[in-house]
């Protein structure tokens, strides 16, 4: 009976790892994470099945470069603590700086021009004719030719301004 109300307070709470080593290994990982984020994968706005997978797994297989073997409560804490920390201090740059706001938000991308499909830039962002104008049902828009300006957005949205 004693073994189930025994807590291991020392193991819990006193890091087996350095926190200084816990700061880098996930700030290390974050960056490269949101830098892979923020100039290879950008999509039209939609969260499909392979945007699951593909968060799924970069956060299993980045969980061992941050972390590598930790077992209390405050390595954890301090990961976490990290992660969240470089989140705000990429938004909070990205309000007070013009370059920062570049880096973390994309440039929106003309992917329709008074009434014409720009197939350079749907090729540039990896998006088919048949899922723009899936997307432009989606904002009640029938045909391309009703279409003045429609943007991909730094976000993944779409930005649409229909013809008068």
């Amino acid at each position: 009976m004693e073994k189930l109300i025994d807590v291991d307070w020392d193991k819990m709470f006193i890091p087996s790892s350095s926190i200084l080593e816990i700061l880098i290994r996930g700030s290390l990982t974050y960056w490269v994470v949101f830098l892979y984020m923020r100039f290879v994968r950008r999509s039209s706005g939609q969260l499909n099945i392979t945007d699951i997978l593909l968060i799924t797994l970069i956060s299993d297989a980045s969980q061992n470069a941050m972390a590598g073997t930790y077992e209390s409560v405050t390595e954890g804490a301090a990961l976490v603590g990290t992660l969240v920390g470089w989140d705000y201090l990429i938004n909070w740059l990205g309000f007070r700086s013009a370059f920062f706001g570049r880096l973390g938000n994309p440039e929106p991308t003309l992917l329709v021009k008074n009434g014409v499909i720009q197939k350079q830039n749907l090729k540039r962002e990896l998006i088919t004719e048949d899922e723009l104008i899936s997307l432009l049902r989606q904002q009640g828009i029938e045909d391309v030719a009703d279409v003045k300006q429609c943007y991909l957005e730094g976000s993944g949205s779409l930005s649409v301004i229909q013809k008068k």
